[in-house]
């Protein structure tokens, strides 16, 4: 898709890492003992993920690290007003296309991208329009698993 500005002969892949970060949201108990903290529901979320990523294969990425090191952190939610935690998570990626990576920018928990190699790309127009045509059919996707995940409630 994407017309490197490197040499020709290199590896025509995408090499990168994207930090997801997931929320968790404490679950009250019937007892004070079961009572679940909202900084260790995103780290079994972040668990959870980590462990998806690791075992279901994304088409056109290939995971190469998972980084579950960094801490746990608070933020306060206006809207709750309440804190909610958040696990970061740091995908090492290598994607076949600019496409691929899509998947990881529209998700809900996306917060950073970065791009190791190559050090530029250049598109034409059309690798610019299917690149914006699969970021709309990447939104629409996300769109209506969101309606169906909040309708079924």
């Amino acid at each position: 898709m994407a017309s490197f500005q490197e040499d020709e002969s290199t590896n025509r892949n995408l090499k990168g890492k994207v930090r997801l970060d997931f929320k968790g949201i404490g679950k009250p108990g019937r007892f004070i003992a079961r009572r679940k903290s909202s900084d260790k529901a995103a780290e079994e979320t972040r668990e959870q993920q980590a462990a998806i990523f690791r075992n279901i294969p994304v088409q056109g990425i290939h995971i190469e690290d998972i980084d579950t090191s960094l801490d746990t952190y608070m933020v306060y939610d206006d809207f709750n007003n309440s804190e909610v935690a958040y696990a970061p998570l740091v995908l090492q990626f290598t994607a076949d296309s600019l496409e691929d990576i899509i998947k990881f920018i529209i998700r809900e928990d996306f917060r950073k991208i970065e791009i190791a190699l190559p050090p530029s790309l250049s598109l034409n127009k059309h690798e610019i329009e299917r690149f914006l045509f699969r970021v709309s059919e990447e939104v629409k996707e996300y769109k209506t698993w969101l309606e169906k995940k909040y309708n079924l409630r």
